[in-house]
């Protein structure tokens, strides 16, 4: 099938300290989240001088992408859209159709299914194309990766390299554990088709964290969340990683390496919750400490996003690790299923994704 362009849409992040009020109002809005909670949320920014890399991130992925895109000789531009952030997707869509784009492709940044994660993008694409009007593209969005071959080589790989920056001492006795951004269990139970079961999220993600193990020979290995947000009457997927590495410490574990399995790229909530936050805490119990890459800026990110165009484009075939069905792919904002990944009744701020 032909297309003229390719959307990359993510969830967008301040550039400056003046931005950062007005992005958390726009990632909040409608939720209910207290002003105290983005009180202590925008100090995670400003200690950062008030820019989340996610931006500049996406913008090297991008121009990765194109040059990608022009060696395989697959000629599409790549345009840039966030959701809470400028460049707005709503105005960029708007600059597709000025530009002639009559139908494209959308890559989300976010490799698993869930609200956040994949159904909320649909309604991204969704409501950019009812902000531009009857000469808006038709717009395709991506499907999951997250048990795509080069997204596990990539994390592997990552966890290679972070445990050779341990302490010699303790390359031999490490503990791996991969983390991911915690949701509502209420969400998660809503995520995925009501016929599977429920739960799709978080099973995409224990599903991804195996195979980077097997692909490193490892078989002990934990699962655990980060970046609640949520009030705490609220059940969220647990345990956290600070937590966790607490419970590790009591079991006598004197090293880790940690890897966001959920993430593909090292924006803020990682630089905070990981190398800040579960860094210090993993100081303070002596634990030597190491956290593996996101594939954001490995070369087979790129390839990866390609192979997704090409399943479109081309009609390559699909690569993937696991026994999970191929999911995620839909058009104009329209739902994989009905009651799939349903909207939580108050959900919290969604990962930088």
């Amino acid at each position: 099938m032909s297309y003229d362009a390719l959307l990359w849409l993510s969830f967008g992040g301040p550039e400056g300290p003046e931005d950062v009020r007005p992005f958390l109002e726009n990632v909040t809005r409608g939720r209910g989240v207290p002003p105290e909670r983005l009180d202590e949320v925008e100090q995670h920014y400003q200690h950062f001088g008030g820019v989340s890399p996610i931006n500049q991130l996406n913008r090297d992925a991008i121009k990765a992408v194109t040059a990608e895109l022009d060696r395989q000789g697959v000629r599409l531009p790549v345009y840039f859209g966030n959701r809470n952030w400028h460049p707005m997707v709503e105005d960029t869509v708007a600059r597709m159709a000025a530009d002639g784009v009559r139908r494209a492709l959308v890559f989300p940044t976010s490799a698993y299914g869930g609200y956040s994660a994949c159904r909320q993008y649909d309604e991204d694409i969704a409501r950019a194309r009812a902000s531009v009007g009857p000469d808006a593209p038709d717009l395709v969005k991506l499907r999951h990766f997250f048990d795509h071959p080069l997204f596990v080589a990539a994390f592997a790989d990552g966890v290679r390299a972070a445990v050779a920056t341990l302490p010699e001492q303790a390359r031999q006795d490490w503990r791996l554990v991969f983390t991911a951004h915690s949701i509502p269990l209420a969400a998660d139970a809503a995520a995925g088709p009501p016929e599977q079961g429920g739960n799709l999220y978080s099973r995409q993600v224990t599903e991804a964290a195996r195979l980077v193990a097997a692909e490193l020979g490892v078989d002990a290995y934990d699962v655990v969340w980060q970046s609640r947000s949520g009030p705490p009457q609220v059940p969220w997927l647990e345990p956290d990683i600070v937590d966790h590495l607490d419970a590790l410490h009591e079991a006598g574990v004197t090293a880790v390496v940690v890897c966001p399995v959920g993430f593909v790229s090292d924006h803020l909530e990682v630089v905070w919750d990981l190398d800040t936050e579960a860094r210090d805490r993993a100081a303070e119990l002596g634990m030597a400490f190491a956290r593996s890459a996101t594939p954001n800026n490995d070369p087979r990110f790129a390839e990866l996003v390609v192979e997704l165009v090409r399943e479109q484009t081309d009609g390559a075939q699909a690569r993937a690790l696991s026994t999970f069905p191929l999911i995620g792919c839909t058009a104009n904002g329209a739902l994989c299923a009905t009651g799939c990944c349903e909207q939580p009744r108050r959900p919290a701020p969604a990962a930088e994704a």
